[in-house]
């Protein structure tokens, strides 16, 4: 008797996956967090419309959700002012991610991203044996410039870059990314994922014609929208490249009620803005608690903030276990020297409260010496 007969590719890769969840660590503790604030979701929720949406549209459950996306992929062109055909809904940014790579990258096929940036996007390369190709940051952020001229050096066929960026939360401004599309070699796909440009400052997302070939925008109702348990996420790019999501993407793949609490969600722009100012305010008060604790904090764009622990990510991982002990869910980055820092998304005042309280006791185990 065999077992099935995995593929080369499969059989090399490590067993690992991009993150461990915040359950799967409640599990292996024993009890609930009192803060979830690692995982970059809107502790503020959802519109109460998209709620409501969702709550209707579960009666109906037992149908299939609209394999085009109809109705929301329509209104996101509304909202964007382009055409439908410039859209594709899927299940988050992570599965469109996935989507792309299969579309595009063979084995042994060049990828370039920065040493540290969103590891979900490495994981699907990864998957698909492509051979992937890193820039460090400079300055906490990400270096458009590097990224180009790596991408020349190894041919690449997809260029990575997140703005704003996770996980350090920093970006660049519109210019910047406009002339890092001039700068990609022929041929190169510029993946620009957007996740996080509901919180930007004004004058982070560029103007770009819908219609050019060389880039692909992704967006998500993940961050701003509070809707990071339905998947619901869609990219912005050329038709031909749209359209070139139908030969693959699971046709069945978004909810019924995902859809409905997207379209509801996108309709209701006011409380985006509420939320947005909330996360500001969290930002805030992340900011105070770490100087209160004699830290300092990275300029954010986005609904977290890094807190910058002042020594090697030898003590950031440490300082992070001793929150994660005392129940707060933080997280932080994997490659030095981006792992001074520890990663903490924007709460309410409440979640913030738990930081509070938990942070100097972190700390001061974190330096104490370790017993022997």
């Amino acid at each position: 008797m065999t077992g099935p007969r995995f593929t080369p590719l499969i059989q090399s890769l490590p067993a690992t996956v991009p993150f461990v969840g915040p359950e799967t660590q409640e599990r292996d503790r024993g009890r609930p967090f009192d803060a979830r604030l690692g995982a970059n979701e809107s502790v503020f929720g959802p519109s109460p419309r998209a709620v409501e949406a969702m709550q209707a549209a579960a009666a109906e459950a037992w149908k299939y959700g609209d394999s085009t996306s109809h109705d929301l992929r329509h209104a996101l062109a509304a909202h964007h002012r382009v055409a439908p055909g410039h859209v594709i809904v899927g299940e988050g940014i992570d599965g469109l991610l996935g989507y792309l790579v299969r579309m595009l990258i063979e084995p042994g096929d060049a990828v370039v991203t920065s040493d540290g940036a969103y590891p979900t996007f490495n994981y699907h390369v990864a998957g698909f044996g492509g051979r992937l190709h890193k820039v460090p940051y400079r300055d906490d952020r990400e270096d458009p410039q590097a990224l180009a001229a790596r991408a020349a050096e190894v041919g690449a066929k997809l260029l990575y870059f997140s703005n704003p960026d996770n996980p350090m939360g920093t970006w660049h401004g519109a210019e910047a990314v406009l002339r890092l599309l001039d700068a990609l070699p022929e041929g190169c796909l510029l993946v620009l994922d957007e996740a996080y440009v509901d919180f930007a400052p004004g004058g982070t997302a560029p103007v770009i014609d819908p219609a050019d070939p060389r880039v692909i925008r992704m967006r998500t109702f993940s961050k701003g929208y509070g809707l990071a348990g339905a998947r619901v996420g869609y990219a912005l790019g050329a038709v031909p490249l749209i359209a070139a999501f139908e030969k693959i993407r699971n046709h069945f793949g978004m909810t019924r009620m995902g859809q409905a609490g997207a379209l509801a969600a996108l309709q209701d722009q006011a409380w985006l803005a509420q939320v947005v100012a909330r996360t500001a305010e969290g930002r805030a008060g992340i900011d105070r608690i770490a100087r209160a604790n004699g830290l300092s904090t990275l300029p954010s764009a986005t609904n977290f903030v890094a807190v910058d622990c002042g020594r090697d990510g030898d003590f950031a991982r440490r300082v992070l276990a001793e929150l994660v002990a005392r129940g707060v869910f933080v997280r932080m980055p994997g490659v030095a020297p981006l792992d001074r820092c520890i990663r903490i998304t924007a709460g309410r005042p409440e979640d913030l409260g738990h930081l509070e309280r938990a942070l100097p006791e972190a700390l001061a185990k974190a330096t104490a010496p370790a017993e022997g």
